[in-house]
């Protein structure tokens, strides 16, 4: 792509994206502010003792609450799968979440969702928004947020990840009015971000003079014409050079044997151990995807193997967060676009349901072990203090330490951080 705005002199002769490419190679020379304080040890430590950082779950498709978080045995909506006690005393959770029923006292249950909503991609927005999805409008992801308010001004990785089932990569548009900077970074199947290596057939020393080249370009360009818009694709190759220096970091094959083992070696327990590898290196916002519970046919024996296989994994990055004291530190959040129907269908699977599911809290100043929240004897709809994904998500963020009733200056305008309508849920926060 050429440069076609511009004056016509030589100058412009160079592509787009050598340009582009150039200036982050000339921000080292001081163009825009330096990420190199980070890759100090002592500024590193600092991080990983005292950031914030969240850690999402998304069950795409939409987790049945009642083959997990409020299991209804011996009702006509129930299944056939039992209750089991956990490690909270009274406190039950479906059979197939063996594992994690011994770390319930690290997380906590809101079984008293209600968004109102049963089409897939308005639930997802609004739970991972916190706003109802409107023409026109656009609001940051959870995730864009979260590396707004959270991650060091001159953090060296990215700070908002989706590790995704599948998938090539690349970068998401989902921040919203709070710029690219703060979009997520996909990782495909858990692999690296794409073109983080450098090209085998490209030396280290053919690579700096071609850095060179770049620096002295773009340092003319940039003297005469720093905009604000220079400043963001300046500082998005300088965090892309900083990424490829640090591309252990994404190499999960590091962790240990043993840890791949209790972690399972299927790909969401690859992804599981790379999200607490990432978030011990100072990322601050990690999503991993688990897929695809949509189960219109066979949600029985879909959740018997699905459940188990997250059961493994998520249970064994809670207690390793716990372990390491990590878990002040790190919101743990499990949620859908909605729950499935308490109705069993013909086909045995269950439908839509926004009126009445569950969504699971852990960590940060979130209460350890409490139960928020009911839904009646069957299922069918929530009977004691009903919560929406506008008040979750002003949980999630003062969870990790934020007053979420605050606002985002942007551009001269104030944007709130989460839907001034509704606040956070108080008794789930210690």
């Amino acid at each position: 792509m050429r440069c076609d705005y511009a004056c016509g002199t030589a100058d412009h002769g160079i592509a787009r994206r050598q340009f582009l490419g150039g200036l982050a190679a000339g921000s080292a020379a001081g163009i825009v502010g330096g990420l190199g304080t980070l890759t100090q040890p002592a500024a590193a430590k600092e991080l990983a003792t005292s950031q914030k950082r969240v850690l999402l779950f998304f069950m795409s498709g939409g987790l049945s609450q009642l083959e997990s978080w409020d299991p209804k045995p011996k009702t006509d909506t129930g299944g056939p799968f039992r209750a089991i006690p956990t490690s909270v005393p009274g406190t039950h959770i479906s059979e197939l979440l063996p594992l994690t029923a011994q770390q319930m006292h690290h997380l906590a249950i809101v079984r008293s969702v209600n968004t109102k909503e049963n089409e897939h991609s308005k639930g997802r927005f609004m739970m991972e928004c916190g706003r109802r999805q409107m023409a026109g409008a656009k609001y940051p992801h959870i995730g864009a947020v979260a590396a707004k308010a959270l991650a060091p001004e001159n953090a060296t990785l990215p700070g908002h990840i989706h590790i995704t089932p599948g998938g090539s990569g690349g970068r998401s548009d989902n921040a919203a009015y709070l710029g690219p900077k703060y979009a997520s970074i996909i990782l495909g199947n858990g692999k690296p971000p794409q073109n983080s290596a450098r090209a085998a057939e490209l030396t280290v020393d053919a690579d700096s003079r071609r850095n060179a080249f770049r620096r002295q370009l773009n340092n003319r360009f940039t003297a005469r014409r720093k905009t604000a818009e220079t400043d963001v694709y300046t500082y998005n190759y300088e965090q892309a050079q900083q990424l490829m220096r640090q591309g252990e970091v994404f190499d999960v094959s590091k962790e240990p044997a043993a840890d791949h083992e209790r972690y399972g070696k299927h790909a969401f327990g690859k992804h599981c151990l790379l999200a607490r590898r990432l978030l011990e290196n100072g990322i601050t916002f990690v999503q991993v995807s688990h897929s695809n519970y949509d189960t219109h046919n066979e949600n029985f024996n879909f959740h018997l193997e699905q459940v188990s296989e997250f059961d493994r994994s998520f249970s064994a990055i809670v207690n390793d967060l716990a372990v390491r004291g990590m878990l002040e530190s790190t919101l743990i959040v499990v949620m859908s676009e909605f729950g499935r129907t308490p109705r069993i269908n013909s086909r045995y699977g269950r439908d839509h349901w926004g009126k009445a599911w569950s969504v699971v809290l852990g960590g940060g100043r979130i209460h350890p072990g409490a139960v928020y929240g009911a839904t009646n004897k069957n299922g069918t709809a929530v009977s004691d203090k009903e919560v929406d994904h506008g008040e979750l998500f002003h949980t999630y963020l003062q969870a990790v330490g934020l007053d979420s009733t605050q606002s985002f200056h942007v551009g001269g305008r104030e944007m709130p951080m989460a839907d001034p309508a509704v606040s956070a849920i108080d008794e789930l926060l210690v």
